[in-house]
């Protein structure tokens, strides 16, 4: 690709607004939907979702478990989502979490990150807790072909503290460390990095000075998890305008109708840009 993800990333919030519609099949929402917990079902609510939001959000996030349930059939379900999620102009952002070391974290790039892979992807999601340095195959990879990587870093989950907020050498959380490595990364990048955090947005006040990240701030939690548009702009403050909100469950139980997906995103859409722009 001729440009980064950051730069891609910045011109499709600012053009479709600041919102990154999650596509989790979850079995109660087949179900809500009236469609059988199978792979017909997984891919017709998973193709009405790209058709409804695809041409409507900046960033399409289907979640890789809820494909990889069905084995080989829903992988190339997964494999239809990200090609057409990106032939609608989405930017589709694999929600993985892959994480490991050598040869391995280089193949797990290969599979998402390399254009010649049926599962390229714009971005993937990972997790730095065996090293930050572990990553470096995944963002030699992205920097290579354009992409983006979003990393764990303060998860909203009740566990995540036990990790995220244990202190290390000089009393920096493992949390601020990733944000840290982040920075450095995506230092002098312009209009943004690449290479994002992923950081609940029902954490609450952390502390942390996220604009130096210079990076997309991954905001999952929205709507049914409980957060709302204000939050992001207290967890977020100065850095608010680089967020890439996140919400699933409450925008797809609006479904199996695409035009009340459709309206249900443009209205989460207009609600977030009144108070993240």
């Amino acid at each position: 690709m001729n440009t980064t993800f950051g730069s891609r990333l910045r011109s499709a919030l600012d053009t479709r607004g600041p919102l990154c519609a999650g596509i989790d099949p979850h079995a109660a929402l087949l179900r809500a939907w009236d469609l059988p917990d199978d792979v017909t079902g997984l891919e017709r609510f998973a193709l009405t979702a790209v058709e409804a939001l695809g041409p409507r959000v900046a960033v399409l996030k289907p979640q890789s478990a809820f494909f990889e349930r069905f084995g080989s059939r829903g992988i190339a379900v997964l494999e239809r989502v990200i090609a057409a999620g990106r032939e609608a102009g989405a930017l589709v952002l694999l929600d993985a979490k892959r994480g490991d070391i050598g040869s391995t974290v280089q193949a797990y790039a290969d599979a998402y990150l390399d254009p010649s892979s049926p599962l390229f992807a714009d971005a993937l999601t990972a997790s730095p807790y065996l090293g930050f340095g572990s990553l470096q195959p995944l963002l030699d990879t992205a920097a290579k072909h354009g992409c983006g990587v979003f990393v764990l870093a303060l998860t909203s989950n009740p566990e995540g503290p036990e990790v995220q907020a244990a202190q290390g050498l000089g009393g920096r959380t493992v949390a601020g460390v990733v944000l840290d490595h982040l920075a450095e990364v995506n230092a002098d990048a312009r209009p943004l990095g690449s290479i994002g955090a992923v950081v609940g947005a029902t954490v609450g006040e952390t502390g942390e000075d996220f604009a130096r990240v210079n990076g997309p701030l991954l905001a999952p939690g929205l709507g049914a998890q409980g957060a709302t548009a204000d939050d992001l702009r207290r967890v977020f403050g100065a850095a608010v305008r680089n967020v890439v909100p996140a919400t699933s469950r409450e925008l797809l139980s609006a479904g199996p109708s695409v035009r009340a997906l459709q309206d249900a995103a443009d209205r989460t859409i207009e609600s977030l840009s009144a108070v993240l722009r």
